[in-house]
Parts: structure tokens; sequence; C-alpha cells
């Protein structure tokens, strides 16, 4: 093989398109805000939907906890970043809006059903006023929610289609 036609395997470099561009330095940089490179998304996102979770998976032994999953409002991607403190929130959002339109549609249709349920949920216990029946309906809750946290962490952290991607293109 020719050196023209030998390619050096590089970790950091990303497919066309994906987050990372290839740019060492912005890898580096998303590294080191806890973003992934090759999805531009950013496990942080997820304690919005767990703290829901914990607020349910509560309800049960402790029923006044229901007022304080009530409390529970649905924020978007960029909104829970711009609401937070942590340090990357900009890097957050951009490195979001440039991520693989494929990925991030894959990522936004579970967090979409993520919140979904969890307002249909919320609007459930609004009406009911048993202690029983919130109970049921945060175990519900539970059992349809946690899957989906569990795959939207597997999409950020560049689970089986972004892997696949990313061997194919390197």
């Amino acid at each position: 093989m020719t050196a023209t036609g030998a390619q050096t395997a590089n970790p950091d470099r990303t497919a066309p398109g994906k987050v990372g561009g290839g740019d060492a330095a912005r890898t580096a940089q998303l590294r080191a805000a806890n973003i992934n490179p090759r999805t531009g998304l950013a496990t942080d996102y997820l304690n919005h939907f767990n703290e829901a979770v914990m607020l349910l998976e509560m309800i049960p032994d402790m029923p006044e906890c229901a007022e304080d999953f009530l409390g529970w409002q649905p924020l978007s991607y960029a909104e829970h970043f711009t609401a937070s403190n942590f340090k990357a929130r900009d890097l957050a959002i951009s490195a979001y809006n440039s991520a693989d339109p494929v990925i991030r549609a894959e990522f936004d249709n579970i967090t979409s059903a993520m919140t979904s349920i969890l307002t249909a949920v919320s609007d459930a216990m609004r009406e009911v006023k048993q202690d029983k029946t919130r109970a049921t309906l945060a175990e519900q809750a539970t059992g349809w929610v946690k899957p989906l946290v569990t795959l939207a962490g597997g999409i950020i952290n560049g689970g089986s289609e972004a892997d696949v991607d990313y061997i194919m293109t390197h």
C-alpha cells in the first residue's frame, strides 16, 4: 500500500456531518463537557426525566410526593440547558443543533414520548384524589418511562445505529 493510499485511524474523528467533524479541539471540548462528540448529545438532559421518575417512585410510599411530581414541567433540550447551571450549556445546545439529524430525530422521538407520558400522568393525577389511584398511575408511568430513559441514554452514548454509522465511515 502506498503512503497516499494508507489512512491512519483517528478515534477522535467523526463521520462527515457529525458533531465533532474531525476537529480534535472540538472533540476534546465536547468530551470535557460530558457531551458525546459522535452524537452531540449530553446525558445531563436525562436528569430532567430522572427527576420525574424519582418523584413517581416515591408516590406509592409517600403520597404527598404527588404534589412535587405535579410541579414537574416538561422542558425541551435547549430549555433544560438554558435553565441549568451546566457549565457548558451553550456548547451543549450548539452541539445538539449540529447533531446528525437522524440521531437527533430518534432521540427527540423518545424524549417526546417520555414527555407525553409524564404530562398525561400529571393530568390524570390532577383529576383523581385517591392516593391509591395516584400510586397506581405513578407505578405504571415509572414502568413506561424508565426503559425510555435507558433508550435515550443509549442514543446519547452512541448506541447501535450511531456506532454502525461511525464504524462504517472509518
